[in-house]
């Protein structure tokens, strides 16, 4: 009863979490739409609106010291939280995976080499390499996913290699094996199916992690160009404001990020408890 009871509760979690997502890839999606209908005023015009405006009919969430709306400012911010999210996890899996397969299926040398390279970079702290990397490589979507991703790799390659190297010596690898397949095809349609599984997992929780990286590199002047909107760019901007009681600059671009860090992480939660076996998380 209390184990049913558990799946069904993390399966509200998680239809929440992917109706919270959903919200925000509508807006993103719709956001220029709602600009050339005026529904949305243009997130970098500011010659028109009063700094420091509070909220009004004109400006639902008012404006911040630059006058920007921050509404518009807001959900289109939501654009490129979302391309960096796609193309930072997209990236980590492309490298992770593969990698992740040919290290645990072939050993040796590459085995030991990968493992090392990739533990050195495990042991660096995600925000600080995703820093050190913006300076090198400067600002932009592209760029700033780059630099976020790097720091996953290892997750994907670790999990990938350690289930790849449990069962690479299963009786139907070695069949096969003994048929003459090669190893091409052993990694991609024998083992590929195998350890995919959790993929999943890491895939949702470092999609939200890369949100925050995103905001904290905003935040330190690292992120996207200035006439982007970004969350982590306007939470910098509104701070000074906040100790003069102009609240709604700081407040709105806020709860955007943590809701849909708080969405992506709810979808990953009831992935892992409804599709890792029960006695794996009887043992966590």
């Amino acid at each position: 009863m209390s184990s049913s009871f558990r799946i069904s509760t993390t399966k509200r979690l998680m239809y929440s979490g992917i109706a919270i997502t959903l919200f925000w890839l509508f807006v993103a999606l719709f956001a220029p739409l709602f600009q050339a209908m005026g529904i949305l005023q243009d997130p970098t015009d500011l010659l028109n609106n009063i700094p420091r405006e509070s909220p009004s009919i004109n400006h639902l969430f008012g404006t911040d010291i630059r006058g920007y709306d921050v509404l518009s400012r807001t959900l289109v911010g939501s654009q490129a939280a979302l391309k960096v999210v796609f193309l930072s996890t997209v990236f980590s899996l492309m490298i992770g995976v593969p990698s992740g397969l040919i290290s645990g299926y072939l050993g040796g040398n590459l085995d030991k080499f990968l493992m090392f390279l990739m533990d050195t970079i495990y042991t660096i702290p995600g925000l600080l390499l995703s820093v050190t990397l913006s300076f090198i490589l400067g600002k932009g979507i592209i760029n700033i996913a780059i630099a976020v991703s790097i720091s996953y790799i290892p997750q994907y390659y670790r999990i990938i290699r350690n289930h790849t190297n449990s069962i690479k010596n299963q009786l139907f690898i070695e069949a096969a094996q003994a048929m003459g397949a090669p190893p091409k095809t052993i990694l991609y349609r024998y083992l590929f199916l195998n350890v995919i599984q959790n993929v999943p997992v890491i895939f949702t929780l470092n999609a939200a992690d890369a949100i925050l990286v995103l905001g904290g590199l905003g935040f330190l002047g690292l992120g996207l160009p200035e006439e982007v909107s970004e969350w982590g760019h306007d939470l910098k901007e509104a701070l000074p404001s906040l100790s003069t009681g102009i609240w709604w600059t700081t407040l709105f671009p806020g709860l955007a990020m943590t809701s849909m860090v708080v969405g992506l992480s709810l979808i990953g939660e009831g992935i892992s408890e409804i599709f890792i076996p029960s006695s794996q998380n009887k043992n966590k």
